[in-house]
């Protein structure tokens, strides 16, 4: 290992990284004791509702762009070629979807917690499912996800272990719970901005080194690192077009859609149309995401062709590489090295940062507040602040049973991805089918789940079994991880390696991991729905307003309506433009009597002041829809409502 010898830190190195620390701790102190002080939840909990869209959209992404994530895709692309950047087609449909079906539903409802809306739209067993379905993932995840970026640069760098570890933890956790949601969001911005400059000082540097641009590129084609379009239909293919680009919509929309994570950005947005145009800039962003670590995959083919370090013993596996590229290309040039480190320690704060927010929500709103409804504005922020304190702790627990872990390492990765699908279904079963009931909501979650374990887990034993017959187990490789995304980890094996095609049981244990959302959302939906009909169907005049998206009724705009009404639910969305008087907006719990009728308190939220600008163009907006919807569904419905 003669090469490891000159990885080391220079001092320069290690002042860049502290001070992406020093810089993540001060954005905290400073929304710690600024403004409201985070005196109220919905200043710590939801930013006080008051963020623009730059700044939710690249928290969005940041949240999404995860270290592994940082490690992950240029090694897949040095080692099978650029078909991983069909990705990127999938971002359309799957940020397209969430801005115009899932960010209007959540936020005229005005939630705190996502899985409110299944409390709204269900029962509050199916909130508490949810909830905590999505705490066992978080908990998870975090550990992982703050321990693998830390053992990558150990193995690499030499850098103390623990003492990288510890220090993000410590970081992240003070920060989070000093300054609540807008802390988080505006250190997601800072450390975007250095992820971004990490990585393009990696290409750049790099690329010079090789020749230039071109240069990279003629290796690459010539090494056949260079994918044209792959239209094999077939499943089981790992990454072709329809597994990266309609599979990979699934996965989008688990995290985009229905995260609770992502959804809170959505909802601390100062108006709708804020929330809609932060998905609309993360999309290039995310383009600019996927090709800087395509790129680099590039460069560092250009730099080592066929003879990578992971062939000559220079590091241990696939998830190393990017680091020994990243300190091999700037040993000659002090301080760049500490920029990337910066930048995927950056990516690995603002992932857990998110993760120890939303989890901190979702126990105040979830499973707390319905409890303790007398609690002081006061002791419910301490509450909440003492709560994302304890996951912070929590966070630095799980890294150390991750160390531990070895091989589980990586069913550790696939538990977070297995739990994505089933949540994903369970929101579209409740969004899209007037007629799913509670009970087919909780036997579908529950068919997901098993479903989703059994194919995880079935097909993580067989990749072990054929890697130690191969006598090639690889106990810390990391694959590919798109952050909240991914949905089973494969060890990367040779590209080349010829196997028959798997039959009965193999090959659904041998599904691509892209197709994993879809196939365990699928599964929630259709035996719900199949549940549903067999317990009795929900009516439609006993379901909260607001709570189903008319999506037939969408589609089948150009029908007359009365046809519409007998085919599908018209009901449509309340109106964020409609004056109070004329409708209800089902802020408060939802709670459900003897007949299964939803009753639920008016908003009592106080809204702000609007401009003699803005009621002139609200009152034209409402004479607008009063001539396009003569009927006044919404209207009609809120009074049969009131009347149950």
């Amino acid at each position: 290992m003669g090469g490891v010898v000159q990885m080391h830190f220079t001092t320069v190195d290690y002042v860049i990284f502290a001070l992406l620390l020093v810089a993540s701790t001060g954005i905290g102190l400073f929304h710690a004791f600024s403004g409201g002080r985070q005196r109220t939840t919905q200043e710590f909990l939801m930013a006080d509702r008051s963020m623009s869209c730059l700044p939710v959209s690249l928290s969005l992404l940041a949240t999404f762009q995860s270290a592994v994530a940082i490690l992950g895709a240029p090694s897949e692309v040095y080692t099978f070629g650029t078909q991983y950047w069909f990705l990127g087609c999938s971002y359309f449909l799957g940020l397209l979807i969430p801005a115009h079906v899932f960010i209007p539903v959540f936020y005229r409802l005005r939630l705190s917690s996502a899985y409110e809306y299944l409390e709204l739209r269900f029962n509050k067993t199916v909130r508490i499912c949810g909830t905590v379905t999505f705490i066992f993932q978080m908990v998870i995840y975090m550990g992982v996800v703050l321990y693998a970026p830390a053992l990558a640069l150990n193995a690499v760098t030499g850098i103390d272990l623990w003492g990288a570890v510890l220090a993000m933890g410590l970081v992240c956790t003070l920060y989070t719970a000093l300054g609540g949601l807008k802390a988080v969001i505006w250190t997601d911005v800072f450390q975007t901005v250095v992820m971004f400059a990490g990585q393009l000082a990696v290409i750049i540097v790099g690329a010079n080194q090789a020749g230039g641009i071109a240069e990279v590129w003629r290796k690459a084609t010539n090494g056949s690192r260079i994918a044209g379009l792959d239209l094999n239909p077939d499943p089981l293919e790992r990454h072709t077009f329809w597994t990266l680009g309609v599979g990979g919509v699934f996965l989008m929309l688990a995290l985009y859609g229905v995260n609770q994570a992502q959804v809170q950005r959505y909802l601390s947005s100062r108006s709708e149309k804020e929330a809609i145009m932060s998905c609309y800039i993360v999309f290039p962003c995310q383009q600019i995401v996927l090709c800087l670590g395509c790129m680099m995959g590039l460069v560092m083919f250009a730099r080592y062709g066929e003879d990578s370090p992971l062939d000559k013993g220079f590091v241990k596996s696939n998830d190393q590489m990017v680091l020994y590229f990243v300190m091999d290309v700037f040993k000659d040039l002090p301080g760049l090295a500490g920029l990337f480190v910066a930048c995927l320690f950056s990516g690995a704060l603002s992932t857990i940062s998110s993760a120890f927010n939303s989890l901190a929500t979702v126990t105040m709103e979830d499973l707390i507040k319905p409890h303790f409804p007398n609690m002081t504005e006061a002791k419910a922020t301490l509450l909440s602040k003492g709560l994302a304190l304890v996951y912070g702790l929590v966070c630095l627990a799980m890294a150390y049973v991750a160390s531990i872990m070895g091989s589980v390492l990586q069913a550790a990765f696939s538990i977070f991805g297995m739990v994505g699908g089933p949540l994903l279904g369970l929101f579209c079963l409740g969004l899209f089918f007037p007629w799913a009931n509670s009970t087919g909501a909780l036997v579908g979650l529950v068919a997901g789940l098993a479903m989703a374990f059994w194919i995880g887990i079935g097909s993580f034993l067989l990749r072990m079994s054929e890697a130690n017959a191969m006598g090639a187990l690889n106990t810390t490789n990391l694959p590919l991880f798109d952050n909240m995304t991914t949905a089973v980890m494969t060890p990367l094996v040779s590209a080349t390696t010829a196997k028959p095609r798997p039959t009965g049981v193999e090959a659904l244990y041998s599904l691509s991991y892209m197709w994993y959302s879809a196939h365990n959302s699928a599964v929630v939906v259709v035996v719900g729905l199949l549940v549903s009909l067999l317990t009795g169907p929900m009516k439609e005049k006993d379901l909260m307003p607001g709570t189903v998206f008319p999506v037939m009724g969408t589609l089948l705009f150009f029908l007359p309506e009365r046809y519409r009404e007998r085919l599908c639910c018209v009901t449509p969305l309340p109106n964020p433009h409609k004056a109070k008087e004329t409708q209800t907006l089902p802020y408060q719990r939802a709670k459900k009597d003897g007949n299964k009728a939803a009753q639920c308190k008016e908003d009592t939220v106080t809204e702000d002041k609007e401009t003699e600008s803005d009621r002139a163009q609200t009152e034209q907006e409402d004479l607008e829809i009063r001539m396009a919807l003569p009927s006044c569904q919404l209207t009609t419905h809120m009074v049969q409502e009131t009347a149950l």
